[in-house]
């Protein structure tokens, strides 16, 4: 929830109003005028900290005489939050604009106002956002006022989210920016279009290593979100892995390629992806096993065999080195009311040799609350999903579902049903012994193993995680890339945003303090989910309806039951506030959830089976009731001592 987050910068709100409409008994603010000159200092403000300039100048144009009254000010408050308020729509843009005006670019000891035209198309673009959720425009991004001309040497506030690399940074060739090359990159390479990627894009993206290989190298990852580095609140994370086995290089490139093509995108203004961004943080590991594809390299494509390089430098599978969570789970399971998820990894798994990729994999889990996860293998052309242990151990193949069989169907089909290949109908091609089973097969069914990472992610986390097989050449020529990518492309893409499916939420107390650990539990569904340590939670569900259940130590459990259409495509708000035990009652009745400390409706409004509606379409707006209630988001402001910002209000 934001209340949390809030609080900190709410109790220290400071009175310094700034020029505020509402404040101002002539009726408004006199409009700024640039400077002809102004002392520039180093711009100190945390939300503005990627701004393209790193000097600003006092006082402000709505009058902040110091860093530290802008930083108290309810227009910086806002600016903090818009991401979350907007569930990632517009941001950072607007995050930028309203910056530009918060602390004014200073250069050559003279202020200078952002373009309105730059105000203009965002109001546009962005003004049916907050129409959705019931807030006005902000009095301080009135284009005519705040915002200058081209006459007067305005700038563009967001010229480094939308300009191309550095001038040290072009690519040699001289190709443009957006160019993707199609062809296999050296470790050396990968990295390099991995760090060349993240610094075009550094406002969404960065690059960060999750350990070593044992021959030394580093396990690279790039990361895509509105705000990288950072887990934000509600925003689901998903990984995708590559090359776990070295001589399986098809998925290895397909990230790479992934990478360029999401900064490329975003850049460039899709949609698609930039929402995609701004709600989901996106971490892509290429190689998880650099040192093994270098071995397979040295053969080279159309010469590898089918196991060179397989293993890493300590001739280890990879895709067996994971604890066998499995065969405890299936003796748990034969005892009633024994839990069985998050696994604990058991003592004697380290007496055994364990790789320092696998180690840096199970590390890694521990640093983010993943929810969604792919493995990109090679050999043949089917998606699988766990349980991958049969639930026989001599069984070489059966049929053995998780608790969460439909929901690992969803996420399969989910990548098969948009990829050409998989649903070609010719039985003579790669993969054509799956055409039957829809190109997707439960794992065990196909051929059993333990030490899996797929069986490891789910029985030990919260994160769902499948295995695509992306093709029966493992090392495939150079000049087959580019159809892989056009196959592959869409299917990642929808894989990714089924992140967004079933319910999410935070779980609190009732002084809005968030409950980690607690857990989230689906009647008739054996497997607990917990939330993060700022209290939220994500839940992947198919659609239908579901009785789900949040529960902690020391508080009484609460039980809610949620709709999930089958059309929903965002997740829907379920938010829960636990009483200590002996205290309020155990379960909520249906319908709008009002104002608990902390609790707040899906921004939006919510559909008639508690979905988030999608902005500006359907029944969005709520019009104030007969006592005049204020929308959801107001009570987040009113700790604000003196000034409450009543210009966001629309009635």
């Amino acid at each position: 929830m934001l209340l949390p987050l809030l609080l900190a910068a709410l109790a220290a709100a400071a009175a310094w109003p700034g020029c505020e409409p509402a404040w101002d008994p002539a009726g408004g603010c006199s409009p700024p005028s640039a400077s002809d000159s102004a002392t520039c200092v180093d711009l100190r403000l945390r939300t503005c900290g990627d701004a393209a300039y790193n000097q600003t100048a006092f006082p402000t144009p709505l009058e902040h005489r110091s860093q530290e009254a802008v930083e108290s000010s309810s227009e910086y408050i806002l600016l903090s939050v818009l991401h979350h308020l907007l569930e990632g729509q517009c941001n950072p843009d607007l995050r930028l604009l309203g910056c530009a005006v918060l602390a004014p670019r200073c250069e050559g000891g003279r202020a200078r106002r952002p373009c309105r035209r730059v105000c203009e198309g965002l109001r546009d673009a962005c003004r049916p956002a907050f129409d959705a959720i019931d807030m006005a425009w902000p009095y301080f991004l009135d284009c005519d006022r705040y915002f200058g001309g081209e006459e007067e040497g305005c700038y563009d506030p967001l010229e480094r989210l939308r300009g191309g690399l550095d001038v040290e940074e072009a690519l040699p060739s001289g190709l443009p920016p957006t160019f993707i090359h199609f062809t296999h990159h050296s470790y050396a390479q990968m990295v390099r279009v991995l760090k060349r990627t993240a610094a075009r894009c550094s406002h969404v993206a960065r690059t960060y290593s999750i350990g070593r290989s044992f021959d030394g190298k580093e396990l690279l990852v790039i990361e895509f979100s509105g705000r990288p580095g950072q887990h934000e609140l509600m925003e689901p994370e998903v990984k995708l892995i590559g090359n776990i086995h070295g001589n399986e290089v098809a998925g290895r490139e397909m990230l790479i390629y992934l990478a360029q093509y999401l900064c490329s995108e975003y850049l460039l203004g899709s949609p698609r992806i930039q929402r995609l961004l701004n709600t989901t943080r996106i971490h892509l590991l290429p190689s998880m096993n650099p040192d093994g594809y270098e071995v397979a390299a040295a053969e080279g494509a159309g010469y590898n065999g089918w196991t060179s390089g397989r293993q890493n430098a300590q001739n280890l599978d990879l895709n067996r080195n994971f604890p066998d969570l499995t065969s405890e789970f299936y003796r748990l399971a034969s005892t009633r009311g024994t839990r069985t998820d998050h696994i604990a990894i058991p003592q004697h798994y380290w007496w055994g040799k364990v790789a320092p990729e696998t180690k840096a994999i199970m590390k890694w889990m521990r640093t983010a609350p993943f929810v969604l996860s792919a493995s990109l293998h090679g050999g043949d052309l089917v998606v699988s999903y766990p349980f991958d242990f049969s639930k026989h151990p001599h069984e070489e193949k059966m049929f053995s579902p998780t608790p969460d069989e439909k929901m690992f169907k969803l996420l399969a089909r989910a990548y098969a049903d948009v990829h050409p290949m998989m649903m070609d109908k010719s039985e003579n091609r790669c993969g054509g012994n799956f055409l039957k089973r829809g190109s997707i097969i439960n794992g065990a069914d196909w051929y059993s193993f333990t030490g899996g990472m797929s069986d490891f992610n789910y029985l030990h986390s919260n994160c769902f995680e499948i295995t695509v097989e992306l093709g029966c050449v493992k090392f495939p020529p150079e000049e087959a890339l580019y159809t892989l990518w056009q196959h592959n492309k869409e299917p990642l893409l929808n894989f990714v945003e089924m992140a967004h499916r079933g319910i999410k939420g935070v779980v609190m107390d009732k002084f809005g303090k968030p409950v980690k650990n607690a857990r989230i539990s689906v009647k008739g569904i054996r497997h607990d989910i917990t939330t993060a340590p700022d209290g939220d939670y994500w839940r992947l569900l198919p659609p239908g309806s579901h009785i789900v259940i949040a529960q902690a130590p020391g508080y009484s459990k609460v039980i809610k039951k949620v709709t999930i259409p089958a059309r929903m495509k965002r997740a829907g708000r379920v938010d829960f506030i636990l009483q200590p035990l002996g205290t309020g009652p155990k379960t909520f009745p249906q319908g709008r959830r009002r104002s608990g400390p902390g609790l707040r409706d899906p921004p939006g409004g919510a559909g008639p089976h508690g979905e988030p509606e999608e902005p500006g379409q359907g029944p969005l707006r709520r019009q104030p009731g007969p006592g005049g209630s204020k929308p959801w988001w107001w009570s987040y402001f009113t700790s604000l001592s003196q000034h409450k910002p009543r210009w966001l209000l629309r009635y």
